[in-house]
């Protein structure tokens, strides 16, 4: 076969298969298209199915939200009508209110004009009691010229009739009243001392019971000395030293005086200040406990005791002012307070005295409808000026009262502290509380006892007093002071004139002293006339 004849026959083969290919393809395309069509068709079924089940959730969400959203303003709107409710029944309620005012307003107007007619009405009966007055006390001034010129008309022939004058009439009518008045008051004193004999024995017990309510040994002991017990007499000797230089430096160091030798198994520290008292038994304690017993050990020991009662007395102030129900007090006061534990006033424990009056006034002041809080700051506060750091030249009511204005108190408690012995004046009528409680827990029997110098002074004044009368010749304080004795010169002083004496004696000892329980005074001439001064 020629070339050409074959190339001719592949083409016509490769255009034959050509044509087979194409109808093979077409035939499986129109399938394929069939089948692709089929599954759209179901794709798009489906589609519509799941976009109308997610239409109708989507719709029953909005009618659910609509739901919500309803029942949310409808709760809203009701509570906007309670809000509109209520609003409406305060301001009718305001109305009504605002309504009873005006009545009560024109009711208090209309009384008030009562009251204006009532005063001008007894206005004019003023006036006319005035005028009234005016002419009566022209009358009067009238009659009293007339009366003094007859007076000094009936003065003049007195004078001529009797021969002497005015004021020499009088000196003679003084001087015989006197006299008489006197020789009256002797016979009165007779009498009332014959009816006092008559309870003498009554009175006598009351003296004594008196007495022993006043005697409190232990109180003037704690007061002045303390003992120390030791187990044996030994350690006496570890306490002397070598040469006595333990003890010379415990006494260097404390101030206070040791007493060794005098009691058996006991040392007496004697010392007018309790701190140092207290400060020395405490160390000596220490000491005794360690058994190390030297100067230098001494001054180690009694360094840190003070640092401990330090700090002892400010607790003891918090302590007190807790128990009193005393809040916000400066820290300086409350060390103070805490300083009053040791010392006394007269042989009284200076912060019991203070806590006694913080509770008397307490219950004076709500008693009478005052502050009873003001009023026990007050009562604990009044004697701070006992216990200061330093020691000033001012009464102790004074220092207080600066104490307390310094640490910023209340002007009434500063008041009260500085006015309860009167250097100033009261102000308020806590501050007089304070003082009538500062008086009663101070007065009472048994809870003071005098200290020697204001003995001593007492009894100088009773003998200065008694001497200061016209006619006495000596005058003697005997029996610590409950009794005076008088004695007169014969030709100056009778016996009437002494009677007087003694019942002016002891009202001027009674008006101008002041004293524990009761004098005797006795005048002694021929015989002795006794008056009590009570």
């Amino acid at each position: 076969m020629d070339p050409i004849t074959l190339i001719i026959s592949i083409v016509i083969a490769a255009g034959a298969g050509l044509g087979l290919g194409k109808i093979v393809f077409t035939a499986k395309a129109g399938k394929e298209r069939e089948e692709a069509e089929k599954e759209a068709k179901r794709i798009l079924a489906d589609a519509e199915s799941k976009a109308e089940s997610h239409r109708k959730e989507k719709e029953l969400q909005a009618k659910e939200k609509f739901i919500q959203l309803k029942s949310e303003h409808e709760s809203e709107v009701q509570k906007k009508n309670q809000g509109i409710q209520s609003r409406e029944q305060s301001l009718q309620s305001k109305e009504q209110a605002l309504q009873s005012k005006e009545q009560a307003y024109k009711q208090k107007e209309n009384t008030l004009n009562q009251k204006l007619e009532q005063a001008s009405r007894k206005e004019n009966e003023l006036d006319q009691k005035k005028q009234q007055l005016d002419r009566s006390t022209q009358n009067i001034a009238q009659q009293e010229q007339e009366l003094s010129k007859s007076h000094q008309k009936m003065v003049q022939s007195l004078e001529k009739v009797s021969g002497l004058s005015a004021d020499q009439a009088r000196a003679e009518l003084m001087e015989s009243l006197v006299d008489e008045a006197r020789s009256r008051a002797s016979a009165s004193i007779k009498e009332i001392v014959d009816e006092a004999k008559l309870s003498s024995h009554k009175q006598a017990k009351k003296v004594v019971i008196e007495t022993i309510q006043r005697c409190a040994t232990e109180h003037s002991i704690e007061n002045s000395i303390s003992v120390f017990q030791i187990k044996n007499d030994e350690i006496k000797g570890q306490i002397i030293g070598r040469e006595g230089r333990n003890i010379r430096a415990l006494e260097a160091a404390t101030g206070v005086e040791f007493q060794v030798d005098d009691t058996p198994e006991a040392i007496i520290l004697s010392c007018f200040d309790p701190l140092r008292r207290e400060i020395a038994r405490i160390a000596l304690h220490r000491l005794v406990s360690d058994g190390r017993i030297h100067p230098a050990r001494i001054e180690e020991v009694v360094a840190k005791t003070k640092k401990q009662i330090e700090d002892e007395i400010v607790e003891i102030g918090e302590r007190t002012c807790i128990d009193l129900g005393i809040h916000g007090l400066h820290a300086d006061l409350v060390r103070l307070v805490g300083k009053m534990r040791y010392r006394s006033s007269y042989g009284q424990n200076l912060l019991q005295h203070s806590r006694e009056v913080a509770n008397l006034c307490a219950t004076m002041a709500s008693e009478l409808g005052l502050n009873p809080k003001l009023a026990k700051r007050a009562g604990l506060l009044h004697d701070i000026g006992k216990v200061p750091d330093d020691q000033p030249d001012l009464p102790h009511a004074l220092l207080g009262m600066q104490l307390a204005e310094k640490c910023k108190e209340h002007p009434i408690i500063c008041n009260a502290i500085g006015a309860h012995h009167d250097e100033i004046e009261m102000t308020d009528p806590i501050s007089a509380i304070v003082q009538a409680c500062d008086a009663i827990s101070g007065s009472r029997p048994g809870a003071r006892r005098e200290v020697v110098e204001g003995y001593i002074k007492r009894l100088k004044e009773l003998e200065n007093l008694a001497q200061s009368f016209k006619g006495v010749e000596k005058a003697f304080a005997i029996q610590a002071g409950r009794e005076l004795r008088v004695v007169v010169e014969a030709e100056k002083v009778s016996d009437e004139q002494s009677e007087l004496m003694s019942v002016e004696l002891s009202q001027r000892i009674q008006s101008e002293m002041q004293y524990p329980g009761q004098i005797k005074v006795t005048v002694i001439r021929e015989k002795r006339a006794v008056a009590y001064a009570k």
